[in-house]
């Protein structure tokens, strides 16, 4: 528990019998790795990989002008969307934490660490919600934008 009294996010993997097989402790925003997670899970669950390989297929993603690859629960993807939506700017929205392809698409761009929200702006990347970077993507020199 921290000092302000919040908590941090705990992840527990219990088996049918009751044990605990898996702890994972994280700070409240950092995101966990849900192949990891996934991993732990296949070696418990004897036919897991049959049970979860929906979750690798390579879908399609959409490509539109502006794609954020976020998750439902990240504080920054949360501002970036109210961002997004208060300057009129259409995008699509993928969520990493079922989309496993994706998942791995974003870990890629972030040479390994799944970085939300991640934008993917005409082929550009820009990780983290950085107004700076997507004002230059997004916005005409001219405009005056905030």
């Amino acid at each position: 528990m921290r000092k302000d009294g919040s908590s941090e996010r705990a992840i527990f993997i219990i088996d049918k019998d009751g044990i605990i097989r898996y702890i994972d402790i994280h700070a409240i925003d950092d995101q966990p790795d849900n192949e990891v997670l996934l991993n732990e899970l296949k070696k418990i669950i004897p036919d897991a990989e049959k049970k979860i390989e929906h979750l690798y297929k390579e879908e399609d993603i959409l490509e539109s002008k502006v794609v954020m690859y976020c998750t439902p629960w990240c504080p920054d993807c949360r501002l970036a969307r109210d961002w997004l939506q208060e300057h009129k700017i259409n995008f699509s929205e993928v969520d990493i934490s079922v989309n496993l392809a994706a998942a791995r698409r974003v870990r890629s761009w972030g040479a390994g660490s799944q970085i939300t929200p991640t934008f993917n702006i005409n082929g550009e990347i820009i990780l983290d919600f950085d107004k700076g970077k997507l004002k230059d993507l997004l916005f005409d020199s001219n405009d005056s934008s905030s």
